[in-house]
Order: structure tokens, then sequence, then C-alpha cells
């Protein structure tokens, strides 16, 4: 799990840009104090326009990847770039405390912790894995990974074309892409060390935000929500 977020709309609808970022989300829809839906997405792997109902409240739980597999305990690959609908008493939502945000992500968190007490059967090379990618941010090798964790470069790729649709190099190019947004908010619309150059930068920021890094610095009427809400992350 990676943190929760909330956002609330007024007597207008909203409509905002969502870009990758190597991240599910479990997403709880709230109006008139009470659950109307609750949604898991997929990965998103390219920006997503979403339109949020005026008068309503959404809580979400960000998760890293390796959490479809022993907290929701299926592939996620069929839910790329889109979201399914699940029970509304899924984690015993119609009981949780909406109304303050800290007791709600304090009772989600002992749901979810009592929930991985059953496990029984866990893969640790799964869990470097993602251990390694999310704090390298996707700089690092196919090559490189597997041999820090005695698991075969084409079995990694087999598991995330599996359970998440798309290969391994595609995953580490979001997280790099990702891990440029702060940078691009602040202005610094130049490359880090993760880009050969100005060019490669761009079309690579471009192919997963469907926006050049000087458009999404600018992020005109807040169109590109995680942007806005930098602080959150």
């Amino acid at each position: 799990m990676k943190g929760f977020w909330e956002f609330e709309t007024s007597n207008k609808e909203c409509i905002h840009e969502i870009l990758p970022d190597g991240l599910f989300d479990l997403i709880f829809e709230i109006k008139n104090d009470r659950v109307s839906e609750i949604s898991l997405t997929g990965v998103w792997i390219q920006q997503i326009q979403v339109s949020i109902p005026k008068n309503t409240k959404l809580i979400g739980v960000r998760f890293k990847l390796i959490s479809a597999e022993y907290i929701f305990k299926q592939s996620i690959r069929e839910l790329n770039n889109t979201k399914t609908k699940l029970p509304k008493a899924f984690l015993g939502a119609e009981n949780l405390p909406f109304r303050n945000f800290e007791d709600f992500s304090s009772s989600l968190i002992q749901k979810i912790q009592y929930g991985l007490k059953n496990l029984k059967e866990i893969d640790d090379r799964k869990f470097e894995l993602f251990k390694i990618l999310y704090e390298q941010k996707g700089e690092i090798t196919v090559k490189e990974l597997s041999e820090r964790i005695f698991w075969s470069s084409r079995q990694i790729n087999r598991y995330f074309n599996d359970r998440f649709g798309f290969p391994l190099k595609t995953f580490c190019n979001i997280l790099k892409c990702h891990s440029s947004f702060p940078h691009i908010a602040n202005g610094q619309l130049f490359p880090e060390k993760a880009y050969y150059d100005q060019a490669h930068f761009i079309k690579e920021v471009r192919r997963f935000t469907g926006a050049t890094p000087k458009d999404l610095f600018h992020n005109k009427n807040d169109r590109f929500l995680q942007l806005s809400t930098l602080s959150e992350y």
C-alpha cells in the first residue's frame, strides 16, 4: 500500500487528466455520507480523462503492484486504463467512518492487515523485485534485477505480462516518467539522468502523459490533477 488520498467536489462537476504513476487505486465514492460506489482501477499506462460528479467525495487508496496478488488476490491485466465496480460490502465499507479521513485510513489499514495475516505462500523474490523497482524509480535494467533477486529475466517479464498486461520495461518507463513530475511542477523542464537528452525526455513524457513538459508545468485549469496535488505524493 502506498497511501491515501481524498478529493471532494462542490456543486460543479470536475474533469481532470490522470497520469500514469505505476500504482493502482481502490476508490470509494461517497454521496450524502453513504457509499454510492466502490471501484478498483487497473494501472494507468497512458493519460486518462476522468469526470467526477458534483457533490461527491472520493477517498482512494493507492497500491503498489505487488498488492494485486497478495491483497486482492487477482490479476489486474484486464483493468489497464479502466476500472471495475466492487460490491458495496467490500472490506465492510458500509461501516467505515467516512466522515473522518484519519479514522477511515486507520480502520481500512486494520482490515487489510488482518487479511494479510492469513497469507500462507509468499514469494520473497516478488517483494524484493518491487522494493527495488520503486526505490530505483525504474532506473534499473532487467538483467541487473535478475541478478539481484535470482530470478530469470524471462520469468520476470512473463510475470509482468501475465499479471499486469505489460512488460517490465514499460513499467520502468512509467516510474521514470512519474519521478519527473515534481521537477516539472517546479519548472525544471530538462531531463534528469534517466533520459539521454532533451528530445528523449520530451518524447517519453508525451508518450505517457499526452503533453509536453511545458504543458504539464503550466497545468491550465488544474487539468493534471496529480501535478496540482504533488504534496500528496
